[in-house]
């Protein structure tokens, strides 16, 4: 009796044992917040001070909070009339905030929208990654595309779309932890391009970890963010790409471009959003005060830097000018 009580506790002992180091796994593999460990992350700074970038942002120009606490920050773009909108993704909602940073709720049950953009007609476009699809959001709905050869997309990221009203989107492999449905056998991070005739095609597998894109002024160029790199592609007349290289060896989540070409990227690990010269030239950092997720351009004359991140949104007022013929 006694053995086979000792017995007992013991395989006792290692089922609880296993319970407790898987629940632990678990939690180490969870998102964190900014303090490193889970539950709320502190307040976002105030204020920040930016060193200066000639050309693009003068030295001492503040970078200031309008608001933190948002489940969800991605996908800075701008309205029509100057205002800017970004993703409230974790809350399915689209944000709006004015010229006087007045800020409302655009649009709800958004499906988890992370990437934005406005086409030539007017449509605001989204990237949705509940139920994956490329999708219009406004003034009507419908679906752009949301299958690629048979199969479903994964979870569409980023897209920015060119003066034909053509689309390109990135469609991630996500972390397991995060996944809503797994991927299809074999799919690889893919960057696809969608026609003006809305035909579904693929643009580049030459892509690890695909995240944000954007088009040079001349829309010659397309960057997209790989992981620790910026590549970039040269675009032909059809909108298909060409010619893979890196750009810059630099990580980044959304990305930016002024009306020079330089192009901006949210960088987490450096905590502020790397600007680069046409030609890949690390040109200087604009400081942001949580780790950064999408940045662009919007307000009077396109000249208010956005940057958002971690649930806070911050702006800064630039030299520097955002493309005014698109949203991105």
């Amino acid at each position: 009796m006694r053995l086979n009580a000792i017995v007992r506790v013991s395989a006792a002992c290692v089922v609880v044992c296993a319970s407790i180091a898987t629940q632990a796994g678990v939690r180490a593999a969870m998102p964190q917040g900014r303090a490193g460990q889970n539950g709320p992350p502190p307040p976002a700074p105030k204020e920040m001070v930016a060193a200066d970038i000639p050309g693009v942002i003068k030295g001492g120009t503040k970078v200031t909070l309008i608001r933190d606490g948002f489940n969800g920050t991605e996908a800075v773009i701008t309205m029509p009339d100057g205002s800017m909108l970004f993703t409230e993704q974790d809350a399915n909602k689209i944000i709006k905030i004015d010229k006087n940073d007045q800020i409302s709720t655009y649009l709800e049950n958004t499906n988890r929208t992370i990437g934005l953009a406005y086409d030539h007609k007017g449509r605001l476009i989204g990237a949705q990654s509940r139920e994956p699809r490329i999708a219009v959001m406004a003034p009507t709905t419908a679906v752009v595309a949301d299958t690629f050869e048979g199969q479903p997309l994964v979870r569409p990221n980023d897209l920015v779309i060119d003066r034909k009203n053509g689309v390109y989107f990135t469609d991630a492999i996500p972390n397991p932890q995060v996944a809503f449905r797994p991927p299809p056998p074999g799919r690889k991070p893919l960057l696809f391009y969608i026609t003006p005739q809305g035909k579904l095609t693929k643009a580049s597998e030459d892509l690890q970890t695909v995240n944000g894109v954007q088009l040079s002024p001349d829309e010659k160029t397309l960057y997209a963010t790989n992981s620790g790199t910026i590549m970039a592609f040269d675009v032909q007349p059809d909108g298909s790409l060409k010619n893979p290289r890196v750009f810059a060896m630099s990580g980044g989540d959304g990305l930016a471009v002024d009306n020079a070409g330089r192009l901006y990227s949210a960088v987490a690990a450096a905590t502020g959003i790397r600007v680069f010269s046409p030609q890949g030239e690390l040109l200087g950092t604009i400081p942001a005060g949580v780790p950064p997720q999408s940045v662009g351009f919007a307000g009077p004359g396109k000249k208010t830097l956005y940057i958002v991140g971690r649930g806070a949104v911050y702006k800064t007022q630039m030299i520097a000018e955002g493309i005014k013929s698109r949203a991105k």
